[in-house]
């Protein structure tokens, strides 16, 4: 079960947007695991993909559509990733979004494809066609919850937000959905987003907040340090509410990318709090650097450290590790003597050494609970920067060695 979440709550409809959700058998029996996305015409489509070098390809043929044209389409499966796959896996993507272009009357570059699971094997794409038919028959705006549900893989519980805010003095809608749970360090981790909103949007200003969102949720959080072949993050505008057109300069613009950020931002945290095997959710606060590049080198740095994240698996006050990895994160000549580290309210280093009156028991206190602040105070700068994370469990080991069979 996740930290701190237990179940999705109700996702409100989106103006001009409808989902479907059916099983093709793309990997998984008896659940579905295929969506269908259906945009109003119109709509403007924002999106940010992995960095990983081997991105699989649908992200490639995602970018080559978008290039091209605003899709009315987003084709989802979970269970296969089709990365890996060279020319073949190409040949894959096209055919399925051809598929579904002839089906849904409009052109293929139309479709963008997205695809999450195993890596190294054949899309079986004959099996989504069998079904796609069905799926756009099943198109509805009230669909978000069994579309969430449809995109997960190893995820434990569907996720999903909603915000309101006002434009123009009208109530627009944000839903969201996201899956991931391990392989997790995007880079834009297996991680896929879809949001959308019925709030009119200017192309680059849709851009430029989708960007400035992700660089400080999706790029915030790391589960095990992996970044998938697969990760996308897409935000659609129908412009369905009415309202006019939000450019950088448009008085309600900021408000705007702030509901954007608290949805990406609650969607990111809900990652890491289903990571797989996660018993603890994590934030480490690095305060006092020189610029956010140095923070973030030492929040990753005690992110990533088994031994770090297998001590908070234990409950263990072990702050030495914790000390260790601030020491070996590579900041140029740092002074040790103001750096400071703290668990929840309570200091356990400072000046070098073990802060005057801290006790074991004050960290084994902290230490007890599912969500614990770790703050490192470098004492060097006015930087400060966030990263999510989560423990690493007995759990994780048997979800992974297991994941193919």
């Amino acid at each position: 079960m996740p930290v701190g979440y237990s179940q999705l709550p109700e996702l409100s409809a989106v103006a001009g947007v409808r989902l479907s959700a059916k099983a093709a058998r793309v990997r998984y029996e008896g659940r579905d695991d295929l969506v269908v996305m259906e945009l109003a015409a119109g709509s403007r489509c924002a999106a940010v993909f992995t960095r990983n070098a081997f991105c699989a390809a649908p992200v490639i043929v995602a970018r080559e559509h978008l290039a091209k044209t605003s899709p009315r389409y987003l084709l989802i499966n979970s269970g296969n990733a089709n990365a890996g796959t060279g020319t073949p896996g190409l040949e894959d993507a096209r055919r399925s979004c051809q598929a579904l272009a002839e089906r849904a009357g409009c052109d293929a570059s139309q479709v963008l494809p997205f695809s999450t699971g195993v890596i190294g094997e054949r899309l079986p794409v004959e099996r989504i066609e069998s079904v796609l038919q069905g799926t756009l028959a099943g198109l509805s705006e009230d669909n978000w919850s069994s579309a969430a549900h449809a995109i997960m893989t190893t995820d434990t519980v569907a996720k999903g937000v909603t915000r309101t805010l006002q434009v123009d003095g009208k109530t627009v809608t944000l839903t969201g959905m996201a899956k991931g749970s391990g392989m997790i360090r995007p880079d834009m981790a297996t991680m896929l987003a879809y949001i959308a909103t019925d709030a009119a949007v200017e192309d680059t200003a849709l851009q430029d907040c989708l960007q400035q969102a992700v660089e400080q949720s999706f790029n915030r959080i790391t589960v095990d340090g992996d970044t998938s072949t697969n990760d996308a993050c897409v935000l659609v505008a129908t412009g369905a509410s009415g309202t006019s057109c939000l450019d950088t300069a448009h008085a309600d613009y900021p408000a705007f990318c702030t509901a954007v950020g608290e949805v990406c931002t609650r969607l990111a945290q809900l990652i890491v709090r289903d990571g797989e095997g996660a018993t603890k959710f994590v934030t480490i606060q690095v305060e006092g650097g020189r610029d956010s590049t140095e923070c973030l080198q030492v929040a990753y740095t005690v992110a990533h450290s088994p031994l770090v994240k297998t001590a908070l698996f234990a409950s263990d006050p072990n702050w030495g590790r914790i000390l260790a990895a601030v020491g070996r994160a590579g900041l140029a000549q740092l002074d040790i003597n103001p750096v400071e580290l703290w668990l929840d309210d309570i200091c356990i280093v400072r000046h070098g050494g073990v802060a005057p009156g801290y006790t074991e028991a004050d960290g084994q206190r902290v230490m007890n609970q599912d969500e614990i602040l770790i703050r490192i105070v470098l004492g060097r700068g006015e930087a400060s920067e966030t990263v999510w994370t989560s423990d690493l469990s007995h759990d994780y080991v048997s979800i992974n060695a297991d994941y193919r069979s």
